[in-house]
């Protein structure tokens, strides 16, 4: 991955996309106040740099198969660098399982499910542990309804500097 400094411009495309991915590159020069050739290069540098990683479409789920969301926190049996290996190894060949953060603190994992129900649920959590991979505890949270779904980096936070403007 390089690193590259970003302008204004490149921030523009990062705000822009991360709110509405689905753009003609025209369209997307035409917000930025550039002609197609510049913005297409500023594009494919930005993800050539690793800084833009995807493409993604916002699916409504419940509309399509009945499913169930679960978060988990999950604890190891220990913390040696293979045990932590040997888990994330495992979570990555899982599909079940859409997200996973590291964390620091009590647990050591947060992992996000995603399953038919809550028996193909608890059949994940079974291979997991049959499976040996140091789980030693894990906490699962239902989720019960969808309140603030992930959205777009709140880049203007992200990149003030914190000083006061008078």
């Amino acid at each position: 991955m390089a690193t590259i400094k970003l302008d204004d411009r490149d921030l523009k495309i990062l705000a822009i996309l991360s709110q509405k991915g689905r753009m003609s590159k025209s369209e997307l020069a035409k917000r930025l106040n550039l002609s197609v050739t510049p913005c297409w290069e500023r594009l494919r540098r930005l993800e050539e740099a690793g800084i833009i990683t995807g493409y993604r479409a916002n699916i409504e789920l419940r509309d399509i198969a009945p499913h169930v969301s679960v978060f988990v926190m999950a604890e190891l049996e220990n913390h040696r660098a293979a045990t932590f290996q040997v888990f994330e190894q495992a979570v990555a060949k899982c599909d079940e399982i859409i997200a996973c953060w590291a964390l620091g603190g009590g647990f050591d994992y947060l992992l996000q499910v995603m399953t038919r129900d809550i028996d193909s649920y608890q059949r994940l959590i079974d291979e997991l542990l049959a499976c040996r991979v140091g789980l030693a505890r894990y906490f699962t949270y239902i989720v019960t309804k969808p309140v603030k779904q992930m959205s777009a980096p709140p880049f203007d936070i992200l990149l003030s500097s914190g000083l006061a403007k008078d």
